[in-house]
Order: structure tokens, then C-alpha cells, then sequence
């Protein structure tokens, strides 16, 4: 088993086996591998039930009884998948990593992926021990064979990391931390250009604990998260491979969390680096990893693997994993912790949201409106030209062109345009040309027009708007269907979900920051209700998640965790169910992270068959002057692609080319 340190618990899924015997073992193998086919189902309860240290063993009393190599006949018997895992639990953990990375660094192409991976989440001891076997295995320098793959910046944080002198965790100086943070934001946000040494010097040597604090305070001094900076200041693997450092100092688990989900996700998977995590931490800190995945996927790892992989392959995986923690039916103090971390980075965070669409600098209403009316006039339209016009110009300018376009052509734009364009550009494009206030009356009007209510679009734009843009929203309703949004939402809706609605449709939610005897308060008066009474315990949310402010509710739901070691949306997701549960769920990810809500609604609406082309426009045109740029920020870092390239690969035609323009940039 691997080494802990002092006082440390083992997090591991392989224990020592009792009763160990290797010559035994050994004999066991030799049997199972002789004669016509192989005992895979003997090899792998085995291999899977001993740890490294036992394995070693082993190999060594095989070689002695047998004169052959236990590898070899393994690589002789198995094949694939299954192969490619049981010889790498074989090998010791730092000869696994150098087959990993010599694999990575052979041939045509480099393995940027696992060179990342690998490096920026060892220990020091790990490094050292890794390139010694690598020069052991290979009688090569493992730096020179780095040097001579890679190049630039990412290079040379490479080379930094394989060093393996980052200061060790006990290595804190405040003065250092607040010196930190100022040699970084010089280095990136307040210069020209990006000084990359410093970044490399900073995140490569300063111990973890230390970065925390300089990452903490740097959300505070900055208003914005390290992870955000970098992403601005820096590209390609360079960029990928800070980002993975930072992910390993705030939670080495949860990065290795990420990366299963990663490799299982959507169609096929990726079972070099499926195989190569539950093989390397298995003996480290899978059962942490385990109970982050269940956390934040609302799925055990158990049986993401259960569902995604076959055959002795997955037998061997799941004994590795160690447990389904679906079917254990408990909340884990380690996931509560990330759940409390996620809340405090949500309080202090102060990050300057942005759209994509902004004022055009050389704006003549004059010379758009007559652009656009050649466009129109005449047999056929000029879609590229209205396209390039509208999603080029703010809300408010567009709404100048509207009034000039009538000034002189005694036409109305809108009724032009719709008589022009048709099918999804034709939403689009509308959308855009009206004051968004009434966009949103319009699109609540819809979703409760008809046979059936539309109760998603009701959530997502109730749930997410400011008090601001909700008076707003009743003004322009009361003004284009001359009634009230109360009034509609009373006869289209019923009971507490009804109740809901409308006290978020009042937008009287309380303004400010946090009170915090109230907060306690608040986070006892959910926490407190007894199990059985949902009525009571959806009425008590109700109240508090409907009219507190969002600074506030930040905090109650950090105190929720305290109290009960439940995040609070799981309470909810556990506890309700319906449209009740799906729009206080709304309400909690909107106060965590509004960006990252929206990037989700993007991603569900082109995911899988087909498209929801109404979902993807009404975020795509509500969104464009207020954070969009924030939503893909956000988008490309759950989802590893950005959402250009998403929108690229799920439309066509002119409204592709309309939804990339407003989207404003690859990333």
C-alpha cells in the first residue's frame, strides 16, 4: 500500500491482502494462464485483492518457481482493454507513471493530456521516484525526453514540475501570499501582453497550502477566480496545464473526479485515462474521488463505470472502485467539504460579469436602416447583411435604426423583417431587435399560450432575472397583452409551484448583503424540518429562497452544509420532486453561479438528437448584453469545448452563422 503520512487516513480502495502468500499466489496465476485460454476471472479476483507492494512479491516468487516473467505471460494471455489494465496495477506506481509518459511521449504526436495529468498532480516524492524508474526502464534522461517533445512556455513548466521541489505544505509566509497576489495580477491583467515566468515561478514552486491563500485572496483583490486570469492571459497546453495545477492545489480529488467524468461522458471513452486513474490512485485516494464524483455528477462512479464499460474489464474496475456509494445512501464529510468550498468561493467571489454584444463605435442609424432596407427590397433578401447589422449592434442602437428605419421609409422594421426571414433565423433575429423586457414578456407569454405550459421557460427566466429587469418585465407584459403577469401565471399555474412563480414574479427579493444571526437562522429554519413533511419543508424554502438576497442566500446555504453535511440542492433534489423541485433547483444555481446555469441550458439544448432551438436562442439573445462571455467561460471549462465550437457543430445555415456572431469568439 502507499505510504501515508503521519496521522493521515488511508484513502485507498486496495488494502494488503491477509494471509498473503506469494509463492501460492504465484502458483494460482501460473494455473490460470496454463494450457489452452486463460482463468481471467482467477487473474483478475487476485490481482484485484492484493496491493502493489503484494503484487511485487509476486512477480518475484513466479520468476523464481516458474524462471519466466509474470508481465510478460500476462501481456502473452490477456488482450485490450482488459490487458492494458492488469499489467499496469502489475507494475510499481512509479514505473506505471513512466510507462505512461514514455507511451505519451513516443512516436508520432505527443499525449499532451497525460503528461498534464501526470505532472501536475504528484507528490515531490512521486516526481523523484517517477524519473528515477523512468531512467531505470528506459536508460534515458526523462527531462531530456520532455525537453526534446515539447516547446515554449508549456515546456518550461514541465521541466519546473519535474523537478519536484515545490515547497511543502508547512511553507506559508502571509507577507509572501499578499506579495504572491500582486506579482500575479502585474503579471496578467494589469500588463500588456503576459508575463509567463512569473506565473510559471509562482504556481510551480510555492507550496499548496500556500497557493491556496494566494488563490483566496487573489479572488478578493481581483473580483475575479486565478482559473478566470488564466484562461485570459494564457492559451494552448500552457494554458490547459495551469489550470490542471490549480485544480490539483485546491483538490487533487476532485480534479481526478473531473477526469473520469470527462472520460466516460457522451459517446465512447477514453480508457487510456480511465485505466491509468483507477489504476495510480486506487491505493491513494480513490474513495475521496468517489465521494466528490457522486457529488457534483448526482452519480456514483460505480456506476458510471457499470454502464460504461464490459466484461472482465469492468469486473476489474469496479473491484478497484471499492463500492457503489449510490447504493450506500449516505452524504460523505470529504463531499460536504467540497460543497462548503464551492459556497465560500460563490460568497467572496466578485467576478465582473460581460456580454459579447456591445455598441457599435462608428453607429449611423441613418446608413443601417438603408443597409438593411436594400437587404429586404426586391426579389430575395440579403440575409448575410441583416445578419452582420444586427448581431453587430447593441440592444439600444437597434432600437434607433427601428425609429429611423420608419422615419424614412414609413415601414416598420419588425414587420419587414419578419415577412423576410423565416424558421429559427427568423426567431433569432426578431429576438434581438426587441428591448429585452419585452423579449422576456413575450417568451413568458408563450410558454403559457396554448394547450400545455412550458413550465422550463417560466423557470429559467423567473428564477434568473434581477428585480430590475423583473419590474421591468411586468411594465412591458402589462403593456403588450393588457393584463397582468400575475394574473396569467395565477390561471396557467397552480399550487405551491403557482405560489412560487408569482412571489418571484413581484421582484421584491431583498437587496444587500448578508445578516449573520439571520443566516443561521435561515439555514436552522430548512435544516430543522422533520423528514416526512414536505408541505412544510417546500413552504419554509419558499420563503426564505423567493425573498432573500442572493449575498445572503450564499452564506444560509454555506450554514446548511455546516448543520446537516448535505449541500442544499441535494436536500432538494432528494427531499421534492416536480416542478416544485426544479425550480428551487433553478433558484440555488443561479445564486452559486448564474453563468454556469445558463452554460448547463446550452449544453442540454444541443446535447444528444435534435436541438432546442427555442431554449438556445431565448439564452443566446437574453444573455448577449449581460454575461454571456461569462457563460462561455464557463461552458468550455465543465464541458471541455467551447460553445462556438458546440453551436457549429448543431446548427446550420444562416442561423449558425447569426448564433456564432452573437456568441462573439472561439475561445
Amino acid at each position: 500500500m502507499a505510504k501515508l503520512a503521519q496521522g493521515a487516513k488511508y484513502r485507498g480502495s486496495i488494502h494488503d491482502f491477509p494471509d498473503f502468500d506469494a509463492s501460492q499466489d504465484a502458483e494460482t496465476l501460473y494455473n490460470a494462464m496454463k494450457g489452452f485460454g486463460s482463468d481471467k476471472e482467477a487473474i483478475l479476483e487476485l490481482i484485484t485483492s492484493r496491493s502493489n507492494r503484494q503484487r511485487q512479491e509476486i512477480c518475484q516468487n513466479y520468476k523464481s518457481l516458474y524462471g519466466k516473467d509474470l508481465i510478460a505471460d500476462l501481456k502473452y494471455e490477456l488482450t485490450g482493454k482488459f490487458e492494458r489494465l492488469i499489467v499496469g496495477l502489475m507494475r510499481p506506481p512509479a514505473y506505471s507513471d513512466a510507462k505512461e509518459i514514455k507511451d505519451a511521449i513516443s512516436g508520432i504526436g505527443t499525449d499532451e493530456k497525460c503528461l498534464i495529468e501526470i505532472l501536475a498532480s504528484r507528490t515531490n516524492e512521486q516526481i523523484h521516484q517517477l524519473v528515477a524508474a523512468y531512467k531505470d526502464a528506459y536508460e534515458r534522461d526523462l527531462e531530456a525526453d520532455v525537453i526534446g517533445d515539447t516547446s515554449g512556455h508549456f515546456q518550461k513548466m514541465l521541466v519546473v514540475l519535474l523537478q519536484g521541489t515545490r515547497e511543502e505544505d508547512d511553507v506559508v509566509s502571509e507577507d509572501l501570499v499578499q506579495q504572491d497576489v500582486q506579482d500575479l495580477y502585474e503579471a496578467g491583467e494589469l500588463k500588456w501582453g503576459t508575463d509567463e515566468a512569473q506565473f510559471i515561478y509562482i504556481l510551480g514552486n510555492r507550496s499548496k497550502q500556500h497557493l491556496r491563500l494566494v488563490f483566496d485572496e487573489y479572488l478578493k483583490t481581483t473580483g475575479k477566480p486565478i482559473e478566470a486570469s488564466i484562461r485570459g492571459e494564457l492559451s494552448g497546453d500552457f494554458e490547459k496545464l495551469m489550470l490542471a495545477v490549480v485544480k490539483c492545489v485546491r483538490s487533487t480529488p476532485e480534479y481526478f473526479a473531473e477526469r473520469l467524468f470527462k472520460a466516460m461522458k457522451g459517446l465512447g471513452t477514453r480508457d487510456n485515462t480511465l485505466i491509468r486513474i483507477m489504476v495510480s490512485r486506487s491505493e491513494l485516494d480513490i474513495l475521496d474521488v468517489r465521494e466528490i464524483f457522486r457529488t457534483k455528477y448526482e452519480k456514483s462512479l460505480y456506476s458510471m463505470i457499470k454502464n460504461d464499460t464490459s466484461g472482465e474489464y469492468k469486473k476489474t474496475l469496479l473491484k478497484l472502485c471499492g463500492g457503489d456509494d449510490d447504493a450506500a445512501g449516505k452524504f460523505f464529510p470529504e463531499a460536504a467539504q467540497v460543497a462548503y468550498q464551492m459556497w465560500e468561493l460563490s460568497a467572496v467571489a466578485r467576478v465582473e460579469v460581460k456580454g459579447t454584444v456591445r455598441p457599435a463605435g462608428d453607429f449611423n442609424p441613418d446608413t443601417d436602416a438603408k443597409a438593411l432596407r436594400k437587404a429586404m427590397k426586391g426579389l430575395g433578401t440579403d440575409e448575410d447583411t441583416i445578419i452582420d447589422i444586427i448581431t453587430h449592434r447593441s440592444n439600444a442602437q437597434r432600437q434607433q435604426i427601428r425609429q429611423t428605419f420608419k422615419s424614412h421609409f414609413g415601414r416598420d422594421l419588425m414587420a419587414d423583417l419578419k415577412s423576410e426571414l423565416s424558421g429559427d433565423l427568423a426567431r433569432l433575429i426578431l429576438g434581438l431587435m426587441m428591448p429585452p423586457a419585452h423579449y422576456d414578456a413575450k417568451q413568458l407569454k408563450k410558454a403559457m399560450e396554448g394547450a400545455g405550459t412550458d413550465e422550463k421557460a417560466l423557470i429559467e427566466i423567473l428564477a434568473t432575472r434581477t428585480n430590475a429587469e423583473i419590474r421591468a418585465i411586468n411594465e412591458a407584459y402589462k403593456e403588450d397583452y393588457h393584463k397582468s403577469l400575475e394574473d396569467d401565471l395565477s390561471s396557467d399555474t397552480s399550487g405551491l409551484f403557482k405560489r412560487i412563480l408569482i412571489s418571484l414574479a413581484t421582484g421584491n427579493r431583498e437587496e444587500g448583503g448578508e445578516d449573520q444571526d439571520r443566516v443561521r437562522e435561515d439555514a436552522q429554519e430548512i435544516a430543522d424540518t422533520p423528514s416526512g413533511d414536505r408541505s412544510s419543508l417546500e413552504t419554509r424554502f419558499m420563503m426564505i429562497l423567493c425573498t432573500r438576497s442572493y449575498q445572503h442566500l450564499r452564506r444560509v446555504f454555506q450554514e446548511f452544509v455546516k448543520m446537516t453535511n448535505y449541500d442544499v440542492e441535494h436536500t432538494i433534489k432528494k427531499r421534492m420532486s416536480g416542478d416544485v423541485r426544479d425550480v428551487f433547483v433553478a433558484i440555488v444555481q443561479s445564486v452559486k453561479n448564474k453563468p454556469l446555469f445558463f452554460a448547463d441550458k446550452l449544453y442540454k439544448s444541443m446535447k444528444g438528437a435534435g436541438t432546442e432551438e427555442k431554449t438556445l436562442t431565448r439564452i443566446m439573445v437574453s444573455r448577449s448584453e449581460i454575461d454571456l462571455l461569462n457563460i462561455r467561460w464557463e461552458f468550455i471549462e465543465k464541458y471541455d469545448k467551447s460553445l462556438h465550437q458546440a453551436i457549429e457543430g448543431d446548427t446550420s445555415g444562416h442561423f449558425l452563422k447569426a448564433l456564432l456572431a452573437v456568441c462573439g469568439g472561439k475561445d
